[in-house]
């Protein structure tokens, strides 16, 4: 049975989240009103944060799966990466309840919150340059809103990258690499892991052990424990 101590407290905390139309991207509206049409019942919009404010753990992620966090409209569900992640959390301590690709189960998250570094599905997969630091004012928004916050936890390189933009730091001063702890001038830590992408798995780039043991040390750094 999990402690429910270790789940992080609502906070009345507002702030600025994508619009579910945006339009800031043009690439990436035109893409989502291609997929309304033959999607419709999908969310096919921006997708929100899950998780409390409140949360010691941010987990970022690089965007929506077309068939998964697009189609649910929750990050991470309903598709391989969200197979990988929730059932790491659980088994680290950070979601309970069951996880069923849909955002009308019974999971929970634990001290932790998860957002993706682009808010909407892009084509292929492939924000561009400008898509990922346009979105970047969201992140930097929920960060700077995340008071208890210890630990970011990047998956892949454009996240990482875009937790140190909306931090105002420069890129060259961190360098992504899987398994790394940066402590970096703010008060917690920046972790690396390898994207939970069917892809990175297939490849044998992460597996999922790896991914565990990067979880497990999260747990142990913001003093968080099954």
């Amino acid at each position: 049975m999990h402690n429910k101590r270790n789940m992080a407290p609502e906070r009345k905390i507002k702030i600025t989240e994508p619009q579910v139309n945006c339009q800031k991207c043009s690439r990436l509206a035109q893409f989502r009103a291609k997929n309304r049409l033959v999607q419709p019942e999908w969310h096919n919009g921006a997708v929100p944060a899950f998780g409390s404010l409140a949360a010691k753990l941010l987990i970022v992620g690089l965007a929506p799966g077309l068939k998964g966090a697009n189609r649910t409209g929750r990050p991470f569900t309903g598709d391989y990466a969200g197979d990988l992640l929730y059932p790491a959390c659980q088994k680290a301590g950070l979601a309970c309840g069951e996880y069923q690709r849909s955002d009308t189960d019974t999971l929970k998250l634990m001290d932790c919150r998860i957002t993706n570094a682009v808010r909407c599905v892009p084509p292929k997969n492939k924000p561009t340059l400008s898509e990922i630091n346009i979105c970047n004012e969201f992140l930097r928004n929920e960060i700077n809103a995340m008071n208890s916050v210890k630990v970011i936890l990047a998956l892949g390189h454009v996240a990482h990258n875009s937790v140190l933009r909306a931090l105002d730091i420069k890129l060259s001063h961190y360098k992504f690499r899987h398994g790394t702890f940066h402590s970096i001038s703010k008060p917690f830590v920046l972790a690396n892991s390898y994207h939970c992408s069917r892809y990175n798995t297939n490849t044998g780039r992460l597996t999922k052990e790896m991914f565990d043991e990067v979880l497990l040390n999260v747990c142990l750094t913001i003093g968080q424990s099954k």
